[in-house]
């Protein structure tokens, strides 16, 4: 029980440390997407940026909106940050203590769970932007969420298993069969992570800064490594189910996630934001079918064998 308390501990310090990491290499990515230098004061090359930019959030001074509901506006952002750490326990590595033999159905109830932590935020803050943001996110998320759920399962029945250790026993990478679904995979999880060009939780022309308006210091910071850390866990798991071979090294999975995550970033500094309308359009007239058609042949494949 002790050596499990250690191992869950350590792992969400990686994460955390990976997910301050990832914020200086976006500000960088952009940065020279947009023809700047981005940080580079704080340290080497602005690699102490993250840290300074933790201390301040910190120790700010924590600020409750009047009439909110303290209690659920203090939960909402602890709860978002548990979900988002708890997903990381699934990473196929052999440093893991408790081996999940069901871990797609486990990925599928905590990825449901994180629509409460966005709800709940806006909810308790009182304040109809908050509020307005939490809708869209909401239902934003739900929609992707049914489609990206299908997708993964045209993986999950080609190998015949739902844990994660044995995504790798198909002998080649599982997006060769169908390289549209692929791309049509990454687009639901930049949809499902709320981000550019979908960012209709925290678009700020038009609902100032969505849920999170209300939320300063070590809240703000707690929804700020939530969404993060989701964002680098849907990294990761695109690297075992779509792209892993049976020789997969722990160096060649971190180099697929820096990948990946860098093409999180390199379409938020390509692509404006999307029309919300279109964006829920996409989601059920197209992603949805083609899921569904997906599903069907790798059916009609299995009861071929």
């Amino acid at each position: 029980m002790l050596q499990y308390l250690v191992i869950s501990i350590l792992t969400c310090l990686c994460i955390i440390l990976g997910v301050a990491y990832y914020t200086v290499l976006e500000r960088k990515v952009l940065s020279y997407a947009q023809t700047r230098k981005g940080p580079n004061k704080a340290g080497i090359a602005g690699l102490a940026q993250p840290l300074a930019d933790a201390l301040k959030l910190f120790i700010k001074e924590g600020i409750m909106p009047h009439g909110s509901n303290v209690s659920i506006f203090v939960l909402a952002p602890a709860l978002s940050l548990t979900l988002a750490l708890a997903l990381w326990h699934l990473y196929p590595s052999s440093f893991s203590y408790k081996y999940v033999a069901w871990g797609v159905l486990l990925f599928f109830c905590v990825t449901a769970l994180n629509v409460y932590g966005t709800m709940l935020a806006g909810w308790s803050s009182n304040s109809k932007y908050a509020f307005l943001g939490a809708l869209r996110a909401a239902a934003q998320t739900i929609s992707y969420e049914v489609s990206m759920l299908l997708l993964l399962l045209f993986p999950v029945f080609l190998i015949n298993s739902c844990s994660w250790e044995d995504s790798s026993s198909f002998g080649f990478p599982v997006m060769l069969l169908l390289i549209p679904l692929s791309f049509v995979w990454f687009t639901s999880a930049i949809a499902e992570t709320n981000r550019a060009p979908f960012d209709f939780a925290e678009g700020e022309s038009e609902i100032v800064s969505g849920f999170n308006i209300e939320f300063s210091g070590a809240l703000f910071a707690m929804i700020f490594l939530a969404e993060y850390a989701s964002i680098l866990f849907m990294c990761m798991g695109t690297s075992v189910w779509f792209l892993s071979i049976n020789f997969f090294s722990p160096l060649v999975l971190t180099l697929e996630i820096l990948l990946l995550s860098i093409m999180f970033l390199l379409v938020r500094g390509a692509y404006p934001r999307y029309r919300y309308d279109l964006l829920m359009m996409l989601c059920w007239k197209s992603f949805l079918p083609f899921s569904l058609s997906g599903l069907c042949l790798v059916l009609m494949y299995g009861l071929m064998l």
